[in-house]
């Protein structure tokens, strides 16, 4: 464990029950995110070279626009 994580789990298990059930469910919970889209970028790697070969394309042929972060 690395001692960020032991440090964590040292704090949480001072918290009550439900606390500690509460934070042990976040935890879960991104790890099942992240799993999930681990496999779909997995099973998708053709889908992902063709959207940025796609991309590329268009830059190409100046359909493109610079991105501004202003203008969000």
């Amino acid at each position: 464990m690395s001692e960020m994580l032991d440090r964590a789990v040292a704090q949480a298990r001072r918290l009550p029950a439900d606390r500690q059930d509460a934070i042990a469910e976040l935890i879960l919970d991104a790890m099942e995110d992240e799993r999930r889209w681990d496999a779909a970028f997995a099973s998708s790697p053709d889908v992902l070279e063709r959207l940025a070969t796609q991309a590329e394309e268009e830059d190409r042929q100046g359909l493109t626009e610079e991105f501004d972060p202003d203008a969000l």
